[in-house]
């Protein structure tokens, strides 16, 4: 077992062969919910796991062979967590069935688990032979939204391509490749994003939009909005307008929602511009890219209001702050 700051990873080849099943079915057990697992491939068990946890959020990426895992009424009895699952699955498939839903997951589907009713599930997996995916472990108290809709939307996966599903699906993919650079601080506030995002996709999932607060709305299509920007900052057409039109929302909107960030929307795309250039006229490998085409890389047409913009930013002109990080670096 490794631990760096507070992500737990455990690996099946850990332990001895003929002891990696026991060992993956009491894990999961205590890590996630008991089930009754079962696989062909337990005499030779494969299997990892990583764990994050986010305040009363717990995030965890497992990946294993083949398996079938039935939670029945006895094991919930046994231990209840009383949560709603987020899984994002990444390679595989899965064969899911809870109350009256039955259906398959394939890889970019987002699916809604209930960890207080039976459940049956049958994973196969991907190209290297295992499942993988990624889960959001939510108090059922934390998503302010109608229960019983929740229960009637579980095993309905979506696909997670655009929206606040694709907004979800990426922060979840970021909590798994940033994990282990996350410091405990960052643990209880990344804990409230994921209860946030996850109720706006459910929110809208499940057509209960308004039981969703102000707020939390307001922060997720901030999210988004930004997202789109961080995608698109190379576009020299990346305007108020085209943002609002890709996210759906009018233009006064958009500059009413990024009201309480302390910025506008163009002072944000600005921002981030000028800081995409500044990394890049300190980095070496880009010494022979000419300023021109550093600021052209990263959306600014014209050269002069570039300067004028860098220096305000910076306190010099780009090219003499790429000779001082020069200097800087040689010393």
């Amino acid at each position: 077992m490794t631990s760096r700051r507070q992500v737990i990873e455990l690996r099946s080849t850990d332990v001895p062969a003929a002891e990696r099943f026991q060992w993956w079915c009491d894990l999961t057990a205590r890590q996630l919910v008991p089930t009754d697992l079962s696989s062909a491939h337990a005499p030779d068990f494969r299997a990892a796991i990583a764990v994050k946890e986010l305040g009363r959020v717990t995030a965890s990426a497992p990946s294993y062979a083949d398996q079938r895992s039935v939670r029945t009424p006895r094991l919930i009895r046994r231990s209840d967590p009383e949560q709603w699952w987020v899984t994002l699955l990444c390679s595989g498939s899965l064969q899911v069935e809870q109350g009256r839903s039955r259906a398959r997951v394939a890889p970019g589907d987002l699916v809604l688990t209930d960890t207080s009713r039976p459940f049956d599930v049958d994973s196969a997996g991907g190209d290297d032979g295992l499942t993988h995916m990624i889960t959001l472990q939510l108090p059922r108290d934390a998503l302010p939204l109608p229960e019983q809709r929740l229960r009637d939307h579980v095993v309905r996966p979506l696909p997670a391509r655009e929206g606040p599903a694709a907004l979800l699906a990426q922060f979840m993919h970021g909590l798994v490749r940033e994990g282990s650079r996350l410091g405990a601080a960052d643990d209880g506030p990344l804990g409230w994003v994921a209860v946030e995002l996850a109720t706006v996709w459910l929110a809208g999932a499940i057509g209960a939009g308004d039981a969703v607060p102000a707020g939390t709305r307001r922060q997720a299509l901030v999210r988004e909005v930004k997202e789109h920007v961080r995608r698109h900052l190379g576009r020299p057409g990346l305007t108020p307008s085209s943002i609002a039109a890709a996210c759906n929302i009018s233009v006064r909107h958009l500059h009413q929602i990024f009201r309480p960030e302390g910025q506008t929307i163009s002072e944000y795309v600005r921002g981030q511009r000028l800081e995409r250039c500044r990394a890049d006229l300190e980095d070496p490998r880009l010494a022979g890219v000419s300023v021109a085409d550093v600021a052209a890389r990263w959306g600014f047409v014209d050269a002069a209001f570039f300067n004028r913009t860098f220096k305000a930013a910076y306190g010099m002109p780009p090219g003499e702050y790429r000779r001082a990080a020069r200097a800087r670096a040689e010393v």
